[in-house]
């Protein structure tokens, strides 16, 4: 493919010119050595069975599952449906209420913890991403935050909570819809990012 030049800038000096003001990322400096979230072995047994009892489609009860979180340092309450495809990264970082529906191919990508409470309801395709890079530093650091669904929570599908965010109360992200900050209690919000747009209001 040929290359193409600014016309106003033909020797291209004010493209080095700011790549010399702002930086450049150089991800061979990256270096994730203080993250650790478990034993080596641990995590290698997780991914394998993760992989044949949770991220699958294969016809398993629910109870088996449940038990294999669990086994795995998973905090899960009662009546929890996890439904086919689901991938959790690291289920000793998971704390998981009563009654909640975790949906077909929902990630939780729980680098650090994820706090689900009671009667929270995560749609198909959701994603909980509790990391990030620092796109400031020039080798782009992994950060990692936690995320908290508060009770009655829905994270309708296609959805993306990214780190940090709490969601509050019965708060709703609507399908496809991106949470880069905290959504207030009985809001529901919609967009990229996704911002307020009305009330929730539950009838008896």
């Amino acid at each position: 493919m040929a290359k193409t030049f600014d016309q106003t800038d033909p020797s291209g000096l004010a493209s080095h010119k700011s790549d010399q003001q702002n930086g450049k990322t150089d991800l061979s400096r990256f270096n994730i050595s203080w993250y650790n979230p478990g034993p080596r072995w641990k995590i290698i047994l997780w991914f394998i069975t993760n992989s044949v009892f949770i991220n699958t489609y294969l016809p398993l009860p629910i109870s088996l599952k449940l038990a294999i979180l669990r086994l795995f340092g998973a905090k899960i309450g009662n009546k929890v449906v996890v439904k086919p495809g689901v991938n959790i990264k690291y289920p000793w970082l998971l704390h998981v209420g009563n009654e909640v529906w975790i949906g077909e191919q929902v990630w939780i990508d729980n680098l650090s913890e994820v706090h689900i409470g009671d009667n929270v309801c995560l749609s198909q395709g959701a994603m909980l991403l509790t990391g990030n890079h620092d796109y400031s530093r020039s080798t782009f650091d992994l950060t990692t935050r936690p995320i908290t669904l508060a009770d009655g929570v829905w994270i309708g599908a296609k959805s993306v909570v990214c780190a940090g965010v709490r969601c509050e109360s019965h708060a709703v992200l609507a399908v496809n819809s991106v949470a880069t900050r905290s959504l207030e209690a009985y809001g529901i919000y919609q967009g990229n990012p996704a911002v307020w747009v009305r009330q929730r209001n539950i009838k008896a």
